[in-house]
């Protein structure tokens, strides 16, 4: 990944921003010196989970607010490591390098820090935050146990006809995950992973445990971002995607639930593995 330094930056603010940001200038001053009033962060995240997740929300085609796209964006360079555990973000570079103003990328960067993704530092910027081995733990088990409840559910409800949309759905999810392996554009892989286990859980039609899973999972994507770039295991993943398709089609709930917790069960095993190899991007 290349690296780019300010000259200008101080010693103990230079950590570089690849990619979309050349250099970075002097952070802006914080919020309460402005005199400027925040809303309160987790309600705002709140009502921008549920307008992603409404009738006519992304899924829906619903036109995405510039605040949106940019948290979308920037969300995204988060979870896949393109700004790893650590990496500066400075508000006043992201709105000249993506060309708009200031304010949707200070809505975007409140959103990102009620999720604890960033940390603002009075003075010098934002920094995307270490991957807190107890955050990812709690969010596993939360994970674990929604997704269970949602997939059962999705096999009891399952009928062939009036689910052959979602059917078509999960088969084109399916195909694209698969061109994406084969193309070796791991991002894309990632976002038709994603895309598989909403489509199912969604047959559950519990439109709050949907919201819940969105909103919390990003800590836990990041490690299995990191786990999909070291191991390598596309091939595995399409094998148990397909073999839960199935299951779930089947109506059969006792094995659609085993299926799913051999897939997504392995997770401490893992967390121990990529904290041992990438000990500079966790935290306790």
């Amino acid at each position: 990944m290349q690296v780019y330094l300010n000259r200008k930056r101080s010693r103990a603010s230079r950590t570089a921003m690849p990619g979309l940001f050349p250099a970075c200038g002097r952070p802006r001053r914080a919020a309460a010196e402005r005199g400027e009033h925040r809303p309160k962060m987790r309600h705002e995240t709140m009502r921008h989970m549920k307008s992603r997740l409404a009738p006519g929300g992304p899924a829906g085609h619903r036109r995405l607010t510039l605040g949106d796209q940019m948290y979308e964006r920037l969300r995204e360079k988060i979870v896949t490591l393109e700004w790893p555990p650590g990496q500066m973000i400075y508000e006043n570079e992201l709105s000249e390098r993506l060309g708009v103003s200031r304010t949707p990328v200070r809505e975007a960067i409140r959103l990102l820090a009620s999720e604890q993704l960033v940390e603002v530092l009075p003075q010098r910027g934002t920094r995307v935050t270490l991957i807190s081995l107890r955050k990812v733990k709690e969010v596993q088990f939360i994970r674990e146990q929604l997704e269970t409840g949602a997939f059962r559910e999705a096999a009891r409800l399952w009928d062939k006809e009036r689910h052959k949309p979602v059917r078509d759905e999960l088969e084109a999810c399916l195909l694209a995950q698969a061109r994406a392996a084969e193309d070796g554009d791991l991002p894309a892989f990632f976002r038709h992973d994603e895309a598989f286990h909403r489509l199912i859980m969604g047959v559950a039609g519990n439109e709050t445990l949907l919201m819940l899973v969105d909103q919390m999972r990003a800590h836990l994507n990041r490690v299995r971002f990191l786990s999909l770039t070291d191991d390598r295991d596309e091939a595995r993943i399409l094998r148990e995607h397909g073999a839960l398709l199935k299951a779930v089609e089947s109506g059969d709930e006792e094995r659609t639930v085993r299926l799913l917790a051999s897939h997504i069960g392995k997770m401490g095993d893992v967390l121990r593995r990529l904290a041992s190899r990438h000990p500079d991007y966790f935290c306790p």
